[in-house]
């Protein structure tokens, strides 16, 4: 059974993601800005506390955490995201910044803090969007939302590259539209071909099994075309 951090679980993708692995006799620590959703599952595998990617102070908590009842960790999925949807002309530089402190910053401090646990077998999935892909359909507004997806792809890449000799592998996934509740507070009445609880599954089972045959690569997850 594996030890499993995910991040952004108090809804959406990341909270079927938790309960799945949980479910399936993993330890899971859950991390979001509101632990309140996934404390009420009352699952004996799920630990959770406050966490914000951004607070250095709960990165410490992280560490701490980690130094004392997660000493190896052999999956991480950084699920969080933040998306913005925002005519360009209107979006600032504090906009962009807010978008990339989730989406990119975040990941890499958090990813930074947690390698050390991690052994060669280890897998760091990576959560972005068909958004952040090159050639692939672009949607007006999305200019913070999806250059960050797109940087979070290639930090992915880049991190495969710096720890092939030694592991662990570094896996991303593009996602289509997915029916979140993200989704529907940024195109409301937008109905997506995918369930939260669909790509959780699928998620769950590539970063069991992804990192055998995969490193540094990035898989489009979408049944439309770009």
């Amino acid at each position: 059974m594996a030890n499993v951090i995910i991040t952004g679980t108090s809804r959406g993708i990341g909270f079927q993601l938790a309960k799945l692995f949980a479910d399936d006799g993993h330890k899971v620590l859950a991390l979001s800005r509101n632990d309140v959703p996934v404390k009420k599952l009352k699952h004996q595998n799920i630990v959770s506390f406050p966490f914000d990617l951004s607070n250095s102070e709960d990165l410490e908590k992280l560490d701490d955490f980690l130094d004392t009842f997660m000493p190896v960790v052999d999956i991480l999925i950084n699920n969080a995201g933040k998306l913005l949807s925002k005519p360009f002309a209107e979006t600032s530089i504090e906009d962009f910044l807010d978008v990339y402190k989730v989406n990119v910053f975040g990941v890499a401090e958090i990813t930074k803090r947690v390698l050390p646990k991690m052994g060669e077998h280890g897998h760091v999935v990576n959560i972005s969007s068909m958004g952040g892909v090159q050639g692939s359909l672009k949607f007006s507004g999305l200019s913070a939302y999806s250059s960050s997806k797109g940087a979070l792809i290639t930090l992915t890449e880049l991190l495969a590259e710096e720890y092939k000799s030694t592991g662990p592998s570094f896996n991303v996934l593009a996602l289509g539209a997915v029916q979140t509740e993200m989704l529907e507070e940024a195109f409301p009445g937008y109905q997506a071909p995918t369930t939260a609880l669909e790509m959780a599954n699928y998620i769950m089972d590539f970063a069991l099994t992804g990192n055998k045959f995969y490193n540094g690569k990035m898989l489009e997850v979408s049944s439309s075309t770009p």
